[in-house]
Formats: structure tokens, C-alpha cells, sequence
């Protein structure tokens, strides 16, 4: 079993609790953070016991104010490069997870920070929370995949004038925006997270995780994301939880769905 010395793992009901425990630090993102992310990632993979994952950031303060500075003050134009493929890869297993990824966004959520809560699928903001991807003020640009999914989700204008002006947006703006999906009162964010959660526990796991690939094919321009969309629903219709699914709403009673 992996050893984390910067995330805390609890894993209640089919949820994995993932909190990055560096508080005093502002949990900035430091290469071993980032290892034990893609670890505790992993495990989200092979656990069938785990149906989904939230992550948060330790304390009221910050879900993630950045990268470590000091880190990346060291970098040279050879080791910046894998430095941000690491990470680029770690936040893509994220995104690429069939499993349900939720970010509970508990205050700054910058630089890295921001692009973490990007990779997740749904992202849910205390009302203090801000989110930004300030690198210019540092002579740099987002390196963890900020530059494709800030523009995904918030469209090309404003997704340039914020990584261009380093400004900052709050949660009610960042909810206009599209960057989050939901804003509720801080001692009200987990729960929010879990509600949600359970509601997607609910569903066809098969199904859900098919969402997910078939939008995810939407960025892809390897995909074709009609055809995966009409691949995964020929799948979808060859499991045991599609039978399960149509009986249940003919015969007028909830569905139980095993996954299978």
C-alpha cells in the first residue's frame, strides 16, 4: 500500500477522500504531491470497492494556491519540460478516470491548483473560493494542462484575458463562467460534494463512466466523438445493468445496478 506524507486518504460508503495536507504551504503542489496524487489516483483505478473520488485542500484557505515556487525557480528548459508532462499526466489520469472525480474547491484554487480542479469532472466552490492561473507574473504559463482546459470550459476570450492578466475570479463569477458547477456556503461544501456523489453512485456504473469517455472525445481530435458515442451505447446496451435499467422502468420500481 502507497505511504502519503501530503495527502490524507479516508475512503467512507464508496467515497475516496482525497485532502492535500500540506495547510502551512497553502497545499502548493511539490513533485512528491504530485507523485502521491497519481498513487492515490491509482488506486481509485483498481479498488472496486472506491465508485468515486472528491478531493479538497486542507484547511479554509486554499484547495490548492499553486505549484511550489521553489521548485520551479530550479527549472532549466530540459527538466521544466517533463516537469509539466508530469503533471499533464497525472491530471489526465483524472480526467480520463470512469469513475467520478469531484472537486470541493475550499478557497484559492491557483495555478495548479486551478488546473487540478479543472481535471476533475465536477467542480463545487466555497463562496470564498478564487480561482486564476496568475504564471505571467512569474514569466511563465500554466504547465498542467491550464491553457486547453480553461479555454474548454470558459471559451477562448476570457479564458486569454485571465491567463494573460494573472486576475483572479471569485466563485459567483467563476459560476457565471462555467468554471464550476455549483457555489454553497463553506461549512456546506462537502456535503454538497457527497450529495452529488451519491446521486452519480446511483446511476449504471458502466454508463457513467461512458459519459465520461464520450465527452472527453469531444477534445480529442484523434476520436471521432460520434462514433465513440454510438460505440459506447452499443456497449452499454450488451450489460447486464442495461436489463436491469429498462425492466425497472416498465415494471414502475428503482433500478439496482450492479455494475455488471
Amino acid at each position: 500500500m502507497a505511504i502519503y506524507e501530503n495527502l490524507l486518504l479516508d475512503q467512507q460508503n464508496g467515497i475516496l477522500f482525497i485532502t492535500i495536507n500540506r495547510a502551512d504551504k497553502m497545499n502548493a503542489l511539490n513533485i512528491e504531491t504530485i507523485r502521491e496524487i497519481r498513487n492515490a489516483m491509482q488506486q481509485v483505478y483498481d479498488d472496486a470497492s472506491i465508485k468515486g473520488a472528491i478531493i479538497t485542500g486542507a484547511g479554509p484557505k486554499a484547495f490548492v494556491a499553486g505549484a511550489d515556487i521553489t521548485e520551479i525557480a530550479e527549472l532549466s528548459e530540459v527538466t521544466a519540460r517533463s516537469f509539466a508532462e508530469r503533471g499533464q499526466d497525472v491530471f489526465a489520469m483524472i480526467e480520463r478516470s470512469n469513475k467520478p472525480v469531484i472537486a470541493a474547491v475550499n478557497g484559492f484554487a491557483l495555478g495548479g491548483g486551478c488546473e487540478l480542479a479543472m481535471a476533475c469532472h465536477i467542480r463545487v466552490a466555497s463562496e470564498n473560493a478564487r480561482f486564476g492561473q496568475p504564471e505571467v507574473n512569474l514569466g511563465l504559463i500554466p504547465g498542467y494542462g491550464g491553457t486547453q482546459r480553461l479555454t474548454q470550459l470558459i471559451g477562448k476570450g476570457k479564458a486569454v484575458e485571465l491567463m494573460m492578466t494573472a486576475d483572479m475570479v471569485n466563485a459567483q463569477d467563476a459560476l457565471q463562467l462555467g468554471l464550476v458547477n455549483h457555489v454553497v456556503p463553506q461549512e456546506q461544501l462537502m456535503d454538497k460534494c457527497v450529495e452529488i456523489m451519491e446521486k452519480i453512485m446511483s446511476k449504471a456504473p458502466l454508463a457513467v463512466g461512458l459519459v465520461i469517455e464520450c465527452v472527453n472525445a469531444v477534445y480529442n481530435n484523434d476520436e471521432n466523438g460520434y462514433q465513440t458515442e454510438a460505440n459506447a451505447f452499443a456497449r452499454c446496451c450488451t450489460s447486464e445493468d442495461f436489463v436491469e435499467g429498462t425492466s425497472a422502468f416498465i415494471e414502475k420500481r428503482k433500478a439496482n445496478f450492479t455494475g455488471n
